[in-house]
């Protein structure tokens, strides 16, 4: 019995060579392939601790991590508006890390730096596109108005007296309050911070007077009465937040301001990696666990295919393109 053991262990080590060699692999980076991850995957969140990519980045990555076979490592690496996050995991070679894509770094920094060290459609692989964040439209508590109608009203007649916070040059949270600042023909200073978190600590403090930031990051704050939500940026109102109507019903009908999140990782990763890594998110992103996580901070989870995150990339590339050229949006020092 022994012998026919050991001749049959001996046959499938022969094939298993055999079949490494007609690929052109030797048997040791066959294995490597099969084993991927070989150790834990570092998901980058191109942004400071305390806004909705940490918390959509953690949930994503808590659920990959029961499958994958590895752990998922959330690593928050801000600056640059997102671009040294992206240009490190571009020039990765580890194959291990991964980033958390956002409609900041994917759909809008290509058209307000004139010249990035990486191409986001080139050097990164769409893999799911994770979340849709709808974004609210606060205010600190001491400001005299109650909803949006009222915000206008007291922008228009004290022009230039007013301020709003965002994480950044060309953040989600620029894009939003600048989309609404033309669409209501209003003007309010722009105060870009190094993420939402620190922007958030002056908001409440008075230092800012409003923000547009995407829900997760928000609604402790306003259920504590520590920020006013006057209006939400999505199509229709939130079950958190019933009493708050959308921007739309406000007197700009159309108007829809939602963040988004993907994951996305270098495109010279493997196929086998790449394949994996798909299958792996979007059963992640379609979770149960997942689906009720982003419902409590009033986000939807999504989990599509890599082929329809990438065209819905371009399609938000075509959108704000030419919001971003009316509206002169410039990284900072330009």
């Amino acid at each position: 019995m022994n012998d026919l053991h050991t001749s049959s262990l001996n046959r499938r080590q022969l094939l298993a060579s055999t079949a490494a060699s007609a690929l052109g692999l030797s048997p040791v980076l066959a294995h490597a392939e099969a084993a991927w991850p070989s150790k834990p995957l570092r998901l980058v969140v191109p942004f400071a601790p305390g806004g909705s990519s940490e918390i959509v980045a953690r949930a994503l990555a808590g659920e990959m991590a029961k499958t994958v076979g590895q752990n998922v490592f959330v690593d928050n690496k801000p600056g640059g508006a997102g671009n040294i996050a992206m240009q490190e995991v571009a020039n990765s070679t580890d194959e291990h890390t991964l980033v958390l894509g956002h409609i900041g770094t994917l759909a809008v920094n290509p058209y307000i730096f004139p010249k990035l060290s990486y191409d986001v459609n080139k050097d990164f692989t769409p893999m799911t596109l994770i979340s849709k964040v709808p974004s609210l439209y606060v205010v600190h508590p001491d400001l005299p108005v109650k909803n949006l109608k009222e915000f206008v009203a007291y922008a228009k007649a004290n022009p230039g007296k007013l301020n709003y916070g965002s994480a950044g040059n060309g953040s989600a949270g620029h894009l939003a309050f600048e989309y609404l600042k033309m669409a209501a023909d209003i003007f309010v200073l722009h105060v870009p911070y190094r993420g939402t978190g620190p922007m958030l600590t002056d908001l409440m403090a008075g230092r800012l007077q409003a923000a547009a930031v995407g829900a997760p990051a928000l609604l402790q704050f306003i259920k504590a009465g520590k920020l006013r939500c006057i209006a939400t940026g999505s199509s229709t109102r939130l079950p958190l937040l019933p009493d708050v109507p959308t921007v739309a019903e406000q007197g700009f009908k159309g108007f829809e301001m939602t963040q988004w999140y993907g994951l996305m990782a270098p495109s010279k990763m493997p196929k086998t990696h790449l394949d994996k890594l798909e299958k792996e998110a979007i059963a992640a992103a379609r979770s149960k666990v997942v689906h009720d996580k982003l419902s409590q901070d009033t986000a939807l989870a999504i989990g599509n295919t890599r082929a329809e995150f990438e065209a819905f990339i371009k399609l938000e590339q075509a959108r704000w393109k030419p919001v971003i050229a009316r509206a002169q949006i410039k990284p900072e020092g330009i």
